[in-house]
């Protein structure tokens, strides 16, 4: 009798550890994003939860996501029109 009562714990146990360690393995994007100040941190915790409903394909992908931002350097991927017009400034004024 003490077995059946422990063996069901035990069930209970794990399923409440794997119950949450996903709700945990999801929220990693999320949390990466907003330690970055993600300018889409709401949209990438959304897509965590939806990411449960296409079983995990997206997920890796919201992990790229939210660590793609950087505050100091934005997207990294960003146009310097306006250096590259001083320097080709700079350039015709010296060939003067």
């Amino acid at each position: 009798m003490f077995l059946d009562y422990f063996a069901l714990g035990v069930l209970i146990f794990v399923f409440l550890v794997i119950f949450y360690g996903i709700i945990i393995l999801h929220d990693i994007p999320y949390l990466i994003a907003k330690k970055r100040n993600h300018p889409h941190a709401d949209a990438i915790h959304v897509a965590g939860w939806v990411s449960l409903f296409t079983l995990h394909v997206i997920w890796p992908f919201l992990w790229i996501w939210a660590t793609l931002y950087r505050p100091e350097r934005g997207w990294g991927m960003q146009s310097h029109d306006s250096s590259v017009m001083q320097l080709q400034q700079r350039i015709a004024g010296l060939e003067k």
